[in-house]
């Protein structure tokens, strides 16, 4: 199958990707797999690119590492999309996630508005909400932090760039 598209994510910190992992680990003890895709760390979707701008995809992740520092995002609260195949962790919206977001956004329209998240479980609305419960015992709120930018391409997952926030913008 000939990739679909490019995604630009902001990679959380080592400590945040343990404890996400954990989160993981109580739902597929308790027998909850998902077919979200495996091996990505846990990250925040900022932008989708198609497949022919690959080039200014990587230009563009360059750039945006080299401006960004290294930020705390608040992970607050757990939801999940409609139509119910999704459930993730929730970061608040600050002004620099915000930022970061606006800078990432690519010129190709966006299927709707953006809401930052960390994917836990992607599987069937009944599946997902048995999987509510057995989350809820193991979340708390947490501040994670942004380290580097991630840009991949997907179907098949191929990783294209990956740059450490160096920069020193605040917000």
């Amino acid at each position: 199958m000939a990739e679909q598209f490019l995604t630009l994510m902001a990679e959380l910190d080592g400590e945040s990707q343990a404890r996400m992992s954990a989160w993981y680990d109580e739902l597929r003890e308790a027998g909850f797999t998902g077919t979200q895709t495996p091996g990505l760390p846990y990250h925040i979707s900022l932008a989708s690119f198609p497949t022919e701008k690959e080039r200014e995809a990587a230009l563009l992740t360059e750039k945006i590492a080299a401006r960004f520092p290294v930020f705390p995002v608040h992970i607050s609260h757990i939801g999940i999309f409609a139509p119910g195949k999704v459930l993730f962790g929730g970061p608040e919206k600050d002004a620099m996630l915000t930022a970061l977001h606006d800078a990432s956004a690519s010129e190709e329209p966006q299927k709707g508005p953006w809401t930052p998240h960390v994917t836990l479980l992607i599987d069937e609305p009944e599946t997902v909400c048995r999987a509510l419960p057995v989350l809820v015992k193991s979340f708390s709120p947490f501040i994670a932090k942004i380290v580097r930018l991630r840009l991949c391409a997907f179907w098949p997952t191929r990783e294209i760039a990956v740059r450490e926030l160096t920069g020193s913008r605040t917000e």
